[in-house]
């Protein structure tokens, strides 16, 4: 989506009318201090002080909460709370956020408002503590709901319908009366997102995930368990068939596919690399997509404004978060998708060039032209730095446990270290000073270290160079010695292919995201630095303007939009490839085994197509029919 379009998406939504008809919950967060513990009189056993409480909405609150978030001109919920004091809690954060809580209703009996309490002590969340589980709707409260949708309905440009729990407003009187509604209203759209009545609701749209599509259509999949791209589309032809109404079906990471009588359209899932935390991720999808189906735009749009809104989301740790409308202009003015999710994750399916080891993601025209060759260096042409990865992790390890490292369960030493390497994964090919960055993040989290103990992003990044310019100048001195080769410290096939290019008048670009100064050095140590006739970038130090992505698009801009389809990029981190893709060029993932320096390395072949990659070489061994590929003679 172009982000003037988006812009334009964003500003429209300011003046649409949304009823949200549903379950309204509460969310709880009782986080618990055990050092203020001490010995029930009455009960013999030790109590749990909550030093801070929270409170958020969820099912539809947080729908509710993510449209107000958005901007949306009004919201008007329709619901029911006990009489009690999360109800009053529940209403007064409606209130401060901006919902129209006239029609939110109370029932004396039979109703405790929907709360769901989630008591941590420290990181780890205990039994979770239910209220509302016991809930039946009376008729009577059934009827003025509707009786009042039905006024409030002739100024709202859409409804959308939630459905949380089997002990909610979705009685089955209350489910008639509300298709009776739907029926009426037929140039009116009404959008149901509902765990268990989802056939129910005719001539509504629907948005549901992919496990609960598959179940629609009988095929049997647990909560967790994958459903493949194929299923994904068979359920939408025949849940189409069998609603005749636009459908949502999202499916996390691998984006969402959304079908009317136009056909199946696919909206792709979004590249994060920072930690996630999905939960009312679905809620958010919903809450964008209705918001630009309210102001009239198409099933296409809708479904990047509701990805957009979700990628925001998901980054927000510890809460059921909302999306403000400059946040999604930020992460969708400028994009990073996932490609070919199933291709990347299943190696079974791969097509490769006739008797070679370069495998096809996308047929590049016959008629291409390269004038132009950006190669990332470390894990592309060097491998001086090959085991940062073993040097990284422990160190940030060490930095997120600080004085607990040593004293540390291994439950908790497991967490921090699974949670150090997602990092590194997926971090992989940014500058190091970015990478400390989220870092930083990461120790704020887990909270072992106070604020006065931390170090800044350089601080850290200075303990993780200092070490691992100790492997490469020892490296660098075997290389002098005569100890080890060139051949030893690059891709195969790398400087070869490289002298090819040059040879052949291709303009050379080494790009990285280590410091500037430490790229030209190791490019002259291993002899190919004169080859890129000075373009040769690399990091400053400046955490806001030196990214790859800045440097990358730099190079870019400099080349220019008129020749962007004559550059190819070579890489073996996804920056380079996303960069370049976006821009309309050429990509080579190069999924490099850094430690044989030839061969095929899974891991990067997974994250290098979800970046773009159009082709995948495991080295540059293979230069001649690469050549060719590239129609260089």
């Amino acid at each position: 989506m172009k982000p003037e379009f988006l812009k334009e998406v964003l500003e429209k939504i300011r003046a649409v009318k949304i009823a949200v008809v549903g379950d309204y919950c509460l969310d709880a967060y009782w986080f618990v201090d055990e050092s203020k513990s001490e010995i029930s009189v009455e009960t013999g056993k030790p109590t749990e002080p909550v030093r801070r409480q929270k409170y958020s909405l969820g099912g539809a609150g947080n729908v509710a909460n993510n449209l107000a978030s958005l901007g949306i001109k009004e919201i008007k919920a329709f619901g029911v709370t006990g009489n009690d004091p999360f109800g009053a809690e529940m209403i007064a954060i409606m209130n401060q956020t901006g919902i129209n809580t006239k029609n939110m209703l109370i029932q004396d009996t039979d109703w405790a408002t929907h709360v769901y309490i989630k008591p941590y002590t420290g990181e780890i969340e205990k039994s979770r503590i239910d209220f509302g589980n016991f809930n039946y709707l009376a008729d009577k409260t059934a009827e003025i709901l509707i009786q009042n949708l039905q006024i409030e309905i002739i100024e709202t440009d859409l409804v959308i319908i939630n459905q949380q729990v089997l002990s909610g407003i979705h009685t089955e009187y209350f489910r008639q009366k509300l298709v009776e509604v739907i029926s009426q209203f037929p140039e009116k759209i009404f959008i149901a997102d509902s765990r268990n009545y989802t056939d129910f609701y005719r001539g509504a749209y629907r948005k549901m995930n992919d496990t609960e599509a598959a179940r629609l259509c009988e095929i049997k999949k647990e909560q967790g368990e994958t459903v493949s791209y194929q299923e994904v589309i068979y359920a939408a032809e025949q849940l189409y068939e069998r609603y005749r109404k636009p459908l949502f079906i999202t499916r996390g990471g691998r984006g969402s596919v959304v079908t009317d009588d136009k056909g199946i359209s696919e909206i792709g899932g979004m590249m994060i690399i920072s930690r996630i935390d999905t939960v009312g991720a679905g809620d958010s999808y919903l809450a964008g997509a209705s918001a630009a189906l309210a102001a009239g735009y198409s099933l296409e749009t809708a479904g990047e404004i509701g990805t957009f809104t979700a990628g925001v989301t998901v980054q927000k740790l510890f809460q059921t978060g909302t999306a403000s409308p400059e946040e999604v202009y930020k992460i969708g003015g400028d994009a990073d998708y996932i490609y070919h999710p199933e291709l990347a994750e299943d190696i079974r399916h791969a097509d490769y060039l006739q008797k070679s080891e370069i495998e096809i993601i996308t047929k590049w025209p016959a008629d291409f032209r390269i004038i132009y060759a950006i190669f990332d260096n470390d894990g592309t042409i060097s491998t001086l730095r090959e085991g940062w990865e073993q040097i990284m992790a422990p160190m940030m390890i060490r930095a997120v446990l600080g004085e607990k490292y040593k004293e540390a369960d291994e439950t908790l030493y497991l967490r921090v270290k699974s949670a150090v390497l997602d990092l590194i994964d997926k971090t992989t090919g940014i500058q190091t000073l970015k990478q400390m960055n989220i870092l930083l993040g990461l120790i704020k989290e887990f909270g072992f270290v106070p604020e006065e103990g931390m170090l800044d992003e350089r601080g850290y990044k200075e303990i993780y160079n200092n070490d691992l310019m100790e492997m490469v100048s020892k490296r660098e001195e075997k290389l002098k010695n005569g100890e080890i080769t060139i051949e030893d410290l690059t891709i195969k096939g790398s400087i070869p292919f490289l002298k090819m290019l040059h040879d052949k008048g291709i303009r050379l670009y080494l790009t990285s995201g280590t410091d500037e100064a430490d790229v030209k050095h190791e490019a002259g140590v291993l002899g190919y630095d004169s080859l890129f006739e000075g373009r040769i970038f690399g990091a400053t130090g400046d955490l806001n303007a030196d990214s790859k992505k800045m440097v990358l698009d730099s190079i870019l801009d400099s080349i220019g939009d008129n020749e962007a389809a004559s550059i190819v990029t070579f890489g073996d981190g996804p920056v380079e490839i996303r960069e370049t893709r976006k821009r309309g060029g050429k990509t080579a993932g190069v999924a490099s085994n850094e430690l044989r320096r030839y061969g095929l390395n899974q891991a990067k072949r997974t994250r290098l197509i979800k970046a773009g990659a159009d082709i995948i070489v495991p080295d540059l061994s293979q230069f001649e029919k690469l050549l060719g590929l590239l129609n260089i003679r």
